[in-house]
């Protein structure tokens, strides 16, 4: 056997009592309430179908308390997803330890944005036109709202 040692990758910091949520448990939570909020599912609903409290889960959600790899495991089932999912997105070490302002937003938080109601409701009411037509006028009319040029390319 070799006397070499295997150098190990540095772990990410861990959070000390008093100093906040872990930035993985917050991620973790983000994309949890994000799966949830998808797929319509209430806090209760949820935490009925694993056997927790709704508060326990807005602990879970907010990043306070942190998910046991059972109880992610019993989640990702409900929820439809791998256990990876919950670990999709995250942003690299660095950026977990020294958040920059000046960073464009990350997806974690554009999807967060995606799971407010009234969005989850725009993108609902959009794909019950049933004509493709008016759906792709109507997408492109948003996006000129929006400030995005509407063009050719993106048919």
């Amino acid at each position: 056997m070799s006397s070499t040692k295997t150098k190990l990758a540095p772990a990410h910091t861990l959070s000390r009592r008093g100093e906040g949520p872990n930035p993985i448990d917050i991620h973790v939570g983000a994309r949890l309430r994000l799966r949830r909020t998808l797929l319509g599912l209430s806090q209760e609903k949820l935490g009925e179908a694993v056997g927790i409290t709704f508060q326990q889960l807005q602990k879970y959600e907010r990043g306070s308390n942190r998910i046991s790899a059972s109880r992610l495991f019993n989640l990702s089932q409900v929820l439809g997803v791998p256990v990876s999912y919950f670990f999709d997105d995250m942003p690299s070490p660095e950026h977990i330890a020294t958040p920059s302002p000046d960073l464009p937003p990350s997806e974690t938080e554009e999807f967060e944005s995606m799971a407010r109601r009234e969005t989850l409701e725009l993108v609902r009411a959009y794909y019950r036109i049933d004509d493709a037509s008016v759906r792709k006028r109507t997408f492109d009319l948003l996006k000129a709202l929006g400030g995005d040029k509407a063009t050719d390319e993106d048919d």
